[in-house]
């Protein structure tokens, strides 16, 4: 009896051993390969030379990335996916991260760091057809990125966030994007011409930042880009919103078979012809909700004014109106009454005063996308009143 009371916590802690054995670890090996089960759904495929596990964390050494279409891969290094868990054959990880980047051709270094995922959910089955099909994270981030060029930097960004998040009745993603930082050097422009121009219009440097924010739906397929922003300081804010129905993960899956057929297809123009007219029957499956272009001067306009005034012997104000003149007579030629009233209006008013120049599409009713490119190769005029085309200054 003794020794059955003393055996009791020995026995305990084999039972522990083996449930904390080597046989009930990850298999890295499996959550590679349902990794690249969701990338061929996405577009790639992640190749890895070697994978280790210690406890929760998966080292992938020796990896590579392809992007679908490509023939050679993007060497990537180590890649450690950290705080792994397995359930139900499907995969949560904490962290990814990724190793810096620094690579050199032709006097060009290309160069980013602090690269890292977070939120990764990894599906068990890959051909369910639902969101829990997909490959989803929660953010992605990069830190400093930057291109240098014999020495000097001519492209450079401070910091890259991607979120995305499921809609609260799981119907849809929502995602959002900003680049901050951005800069661009453009006086190592050599063409005399150009450099003259970027000069004149105060474009040697460009400090801005991207915005993206939008959300897509799965059953019906719309992409709804709320927001596609490239704000430059001393420039304006060019902002681009679009909705369209159709992009499915049907639709997704048809246009990547398109494109696979066309590179196993040693006839590439045969090839050609045939993504071409199968990628016409793949709009037919899309349809046009609404779009918008507006830009906001920062004081571009001004100088655009001058830089072309100057060009013609003429100065900015001079310009201006030379402008105003010229837009009812171009438009004419176009039997687009209602839209040059609206357009002409708008220039005037934007010039006189620079401020905002928006550009709406929003049909009465959705638009399929063979009735747009019937309208636009057949009667062009109509395109307008099709898309319900309105246009606006300072407002």
């Amino acid at each position: 009896m003794h020794f059955a009371l003393k055996a009791r916590p020995l026995l305990a802690g084999v039972a522990l051993s083996i449930l904390a054995s080597p046989a009930f670890a990850l298999d890295g090996n499996d959550l590679l390969a349902k990794i690249n089960k969701a990338l061929a759904i996405q577009g790639g495929k992640l190749d890895a030379q070697s994978v280790t596990v210690n406890g929760g964390d998966v080292k992938l050494e020796g990896t590579t990335f392809s992007p679908s279409g490509t023939v050679k891969g993007l060497e990537i290094g180590t890649v450690t996916l950290q705080g792994v868990a397995e359930t139900a054959g499907a995969y949560s990880i904490d962290k990814v991260v990724f190793p810096n980047v620094s690579m050199t051709k032709e006097g060009s270094t290309l160069s980013a760091s602090d690269i890292t995922m977070s939120g990764v959910s990894v599906p068990a089955d890959a051909s369910t057809g639902g969101f829990d099909s997909l490959l989803l994270y929660d953010e992605a981030h990069a830190g400093p990125m930057s291109v240098v060029v014999d020495g000097k930097t001519i492209f450079a960004v401070g910091e890259t966030n991607v979120t995305t998040a499921l809609s609260e009745d799981s119907s849809g993603i929502d995602f959002d994007l900003n680049m901050k930082g951005l800069k661009a050097d453009l006086s190592v422009v050599e063409d005399p011409q150009s450099r003259e121009a970027i000069t004149d219009l105060g474009l040697t440097s460009l400090n801005g930042m991207v915005t993206v924010s939008g959300s897509w739906t799965q059953n019906d397929g719309t992409m709804d880009i709320k927001e596609y922003a490239l704000d430059f300081d001393k420039v304006g804010r060019l902002n681009l919103a679009v909705s369209f129905s159709g992009y499915t993960l049907d639709f997704i899956r048809s246009a990547q078979e398109t494109a696979k057929a066309m590179e196993s297809n040693p006839d590439k123009e045969e090839a050609q012809q045939a993504a071409n007219l199968a990628m016409l029957g793949l709009l037919q499956r899309l349809t046009f909700n609404s779009a918008q272009i507006r830009f906001e001067d920062d004081g571009v306009t001004k100088r655009a004014l001058d830089y072309a005034g100057k060009k013609q012997g003429a100065s900015g104000e001079q310009m201006a109106q030379m402008v105003k003149a010229m837009t009812p007579l171009m438009l004419s030629q176009y039997n687009i009454p209602e839209l040059q009233n609206m357009l002409s209006s708008a220039v005037n008013t934007f010039l006189d005063k620079p401020g905002s120049l928006t550009f709406d599409a929003v049909p009465a009713n959705p638009v399929p996308f063979p009735m747009i490119m019937g309208a636009a190769m057949g009667a062009p005029n109509t395109l307008p009143k099709v898309l319900g085309v309105k246009v606006s200054a300072n407002d």
